[in-house]
């Protein structure tokens, strides 16, 4: 497992065409609106997260699966300390053959 290169701490696992990050974030901490090539999904494990998609804010808390599908602007913010695990897929589509998201 390496060290994520981004904005936030986390750790990460890779795979052609696939990724996961075991993510914490400190309160207060903003991830700004962006979006990427990979269909992303993910379950929170600490905490709470404040994620924003296409202009519309849903709280996720212990427990919660978020999905970010492919393209999409979405933004984050985190109020408390938490801890999520994402997975983030390039070839979603083409390996289990059919459009998610």
């Amino acid at each position: 497992m390496s060290k994520f290169n981004g904005s936030f701490n986390a750790f990460c696992l890779k795979k052609e065409g696939a990724s996961v990050l075991f993510a914490s974030y400190k309160p207060g901490e903003n991830i700004p609106a962006h979006n990427h090539d990979t269909y992303n999904c993910g379950i929170i494990t600490k905490g709470e997260m404040i994620l924003e998609i296409e202009n519309v804010e849903k709280r996720y808390g212990i427990g919660d699966w978020f999905v970010i599908p492919v393209k999409i602007l979405h933004s984050a913010r985190f109020e408390v300390e938490t801890e999520a695990v994402e997975f983030n897929f390039s070839n979603f589509h083409d390996e289990f053959g059919g459009q998610y998201g």
